[in-house]
């Protein structure tokens, strides 16, 4: 497969061309004849154009790629290495939502042929690729897995924003049902992967493997978000417990905040759904889950809290709010926990400004109601930084008393700023 692929008598697909997909297909591209798919046709003429529609990548990634682009999926037959890497979310009861997988399933193995490689990348629940996914290819085909064409599961591991732990830099865990196919499969990635490869026993072992980075980073998230509740009502600044705790070698440097995205936010609901199936309560698991969702409520009740303080009538109120997408420096908003914030402001009457250094206005109003404001107006009766985009790190003490009116608040949900026992302005942090 290797050096058919290498020498371009076959072809490698990538399903899925958001931030998981366009990158690792642009990787591929500047070594093998790669196909890219996406259904919507308004992305792919975007990438057409060498414009990433995430706004992650410059127009420079594409340059050297052979690559075509394309919304139909019928396009995909004159690959034979496919790899599936669509976002994998939960619906409104925290439900994992598998259509797009599934989806994207049906697409592929209408034009599955003998021989043919399937790799799925997307983040499941352990079992999902051979009991939900497999099924589905061997319908769709009229062929058997692996007899007539082999299945492996490589997850993906992008962190939105980091530009130091890029694709090619980050170890890839690789499994296929055999160790015959997780060779075959490790030899295409390490193409692109200058990390090298991790290849793991099982499907099921990488699957749990992804599922649980960002579980483990929910949970200690969460002890400290339930740490910052606590020290919040003893009156102790929680980053100077953290600062005086990391003075110990082995203290691990999580902080409390907002959590959201499309990883950390939504990967333990995956594991939860398959633990209760098989009759596990994962009680820790869905602890932390509940501790993380409340920190939204928790910080916009402690502003209303201090606006009263303040002598300040909640309902006469004027709050900007500085960033609303999911974690700094990246146009993402999906599953922000910013909006939870914002609507539990405008609970309390509070005329609620937005603004972001990144996020697309018109995306952020189709998807949220959240008319993103192009600058802050002044006159405002506080102000809550709730995403720490470098912009946003750079601003002094004087630029946010520039923007209230007497007895001014400042919420900082990141952390950011040291002004701490300023005289000018009242500042709480996280």
């Amino acid at each position: 497969m290797l050096q058919d692929l290498l020498n371009k008598n076959k072809k490698l697909s990538v399903t899925g061309l958001g931030y998981v997909g366009l990158p690792l297909a642009l990787e591929f591209a500047r070594h093998f004849a790669v196909i890219g798919f996406d259904i919507n046709e308004e992305r792919v003429q975007m990438m057409r154009d060498g414009i990433d529609p995430s706004g992650e990548l410059e127009k420079e990634a594409f340059k050297g790629c052979d690559i075509q682009y394309t919304s139909n999926y019928e396009d995909l037959k004159d690959a034979h290495f496919h790899v599936i890497g669509v976002p994998t979310d939960i619906d409104q009861h925290k439900v994992p939502n598998l259509t797009p997988l599934l989806k994207a399933s049906e697409s592929v193995g209408k034009i599955l042929k003998k021989g043919d490689v399937v790799v799925y990348e997307s983040t499941v629940y352990p079992g999902c690729t051979e009991e939900d996914c497999i099924p589905i290819l061997e319908k769709e085909s009229g062929l058997k897995a692996f007899e007539d064409f082999q299945v492996a599961y490589s997850p993906e591991r992008i962190n939105p924003g980091d530009k130091k732990h890029t694709l090619t830099k980050i170890k890839k865990v690789v499994a296929g049902n055999t160790p015959k196919v997780t060779d075959m499969v490790a030899e295409v990635y390490e193409q692109i992967i200058e990390a090298g490869m991790y290849k793991a026993s099982s499907i099921k072992v990488a699957e749990a493997a992804k599922v649980i980075e960002n579980t483990q980073r929910d949970i200690n998230i969460a002890l400290m978000n339930e740490l910052a509740m606590i020290f919040d009502k003893m009156d102790i600044d929680t980053q100077e417990v953290l600062q005086a705790a990391g003075s110990k070698w082995n203290f691990l440097p999580f902080s409390p905040g907002l959590v959201g995205g499309h990883c950390i936010g939504v990967d333990p609901y995956y594991l939860t759904h398959k633990a209760q199936k098989l009759g596990h309560i994962p009680s820790m698991i869905l602890s932390g889950r509940k501790t993380n969702e409340e920190i939204p409520g928790f910080g916009a009740k402690r502003l209303v809290q201090h606006l009263i303080k303040a002598g300040k009538n909640p309902g006469d109120c004027r709050v900007l709010v500085k960033g609303i997408t999911f974690k700094e420096n990246v146009t993402d908003f999906r599953n922000t926990k910013v909006v939870d914030v914002i609507k539990e402001l405008e609970s309390y009457h509070i005329d609620v400004d937005v603004v972001d250094a990144f996020a697309d206005p018109q995306h952020v109003a189709h998807e949220y109601g959240v008319d993103l404001a192009e600058k802050p107006s002044g006159s405002y009766d506080a102000v809550l930084v709730a995403v720490a985009h470098a912009p946003y790190v750079k601003h002094k003490e004087d630029y946010f008393l520039e923007l209230m009116n007497e007895a001014p608040i400042l919420f900082d949900l990141k952390s950011i700023y040291p002004f701490r026992d300023s005289e000018r302005l009242k500042l709480w942090r996280l």
